[in-house]
């Protein structure tokens, strides 16, 4: 008996320090007894911010050629090196010509000897002793040494491997002596002046394409660089398995710094807009669903329902659930509970979210 009354005694005066005051709480006026939470607050902000899309893409050479032999003849001279830089027009590789221009010799000689028959034909028929059909028959002769010359001359030309545009040189792949045939690759070529970037974007993003737009483009290569560029074609395909489309951009590439077949990184901006943007650390979030808490007239907390765009630098979209100006806590969050009383103990200045409170 005697315990039972010590721990109704203790029970009565645990009871009478639990008793609140005649205010309804403690001095101070917390909730649930407690002094007011001291917190931080931002007012909500229209921000400009770009719809940013990211994709990975794969660099080509605006031209690019394999250069092979059109004939089957020995390599008589090589004029370039591994990775020169050659204009158009440029001869790479000389095969072996003496039959040719042997050839070349006689058919310039025959059509020397044919079109001085002719003019000495012309002469007797414009002085009547000749017939027009012997004129008729020394300008075709004339015409078939002529024919004949000119395709000396082409063959000569066929042993002359040129560049075709003016490109960067691959690796040698020949040498003086070798007999190659017709598809024997002699080296490769490319146009890297400017260069093509190839890279693939969700078809949701397809309305918004269009030619010129910019975006720019980084390489690991090149840390810290950013390659400038501009669309030229959309694929006229959507991809049914992966549903995203292929588009093709150039890259200004006077440098000479980027190569065919590098990865790099794109970021394709699609507008740029005004949206209402508070700091991420007001943000709450329970699975799917996040809140932000306002402080009321009364300097209570309320817990807002609101609907998230996108995230940038530290701050978030805020679609629907807030108005422009209306402030949220943004420092103190997890202490504090919806219909809390608060103390504002500072604002953050804008563009800085993350600032510690300062008690007065």
């Amino acid at each position: 008996m005697r315990r039972i009354g010590i721990l109704l005694a203790m029970l009565l005066v645990v009871g009478c320090e639990e008793e609140p005051s005649a205010g309804g709480g403690r001095p101070g006026g917390g909730f649930g007894g407690f002094p007011p939470t001291l917190v931080v607050t931002q007012p909500a902000e229209y921000r400009s911010i770009a719809d940013i899309v990211e994709a990975i893409g794969t660099t080509a050479a605006m031209e690019s050629v394999t250069l092979t032999a059109k004939v089957t003849d020995t390599i008589r001279q090589v004029r370039f090196e591994d990775g020169d830089f050659v204009e158009v027009g440029a001869v790479l590789v000389e095969l072996t010509n003496l039959e040719e221009t042997a050839l070349l010799a006689e058919a310039e000689a025959n059509v020397i000897d044919a079109r001085n028959q002719h003019d000495r034909v012309v002469n007797l028929f414009e002085q009547r002793s000749i017939p027009i059909s012997d004129v008729d028959e020394a300008k075709a002769r004339l015409s078939g040494a002529t024919a004949r010359y000119q395709a000396i001359i082409a063959r000569l030309d066929d042993r002359l491997i040129r560049a075709p545009f003016a490109g960067l040189l691959g690796f040698r792949e020949v040498s003086e002596g070798t007999l190659i045939t017709p598809g024997t690759a002699i080296t490769t070529i490319d146009d890297v002046s400017t260069v093509k970037l190839d890279f693939a974007i969700p078809e949701i993003h397809l309305g918004s394409l269009m030619m010129g737009l910019d975006l720019t483009a980084e390489s690991l290569a090149f840390p810290g660089r950013v390659f400038n560029a501009s669309i030229r074609t959309v694929g006229s395909r959507v991809d049914p398995v992966t549903r995203a489309v292929v588009v093709r951009a150039h890259i200004d590439n006077q440098a000479l710094l980027l190569r065919p077949g590098m990865l790099m990184t794109v970021r394709l901006t699609k507008s740029n807009r005004q949206a209402l943007m508070v700091p991420e650390t007001a943000l709450l979030q329970r699975g799917t669903e996040a809140f932000v808490y306002t402080v009321n007239a009364q300097s209570k907390a309320v817990i807002v329902p609101i609907e998230l765009g996108i995230r940038r630098g530290g701050w978030v979209e805020v679609r629907a659930g807030l108005d422009a100006g209306q402030s949220v806590i943004t420092e103190g969050v997890i202490k504090v509970r919806n219909g809390a009383t608060v103390r504002e103990g500072g604002t953050n200045p804008q563009g800085a979210p993350g600032r510690s409170p300062q008690p007065s």
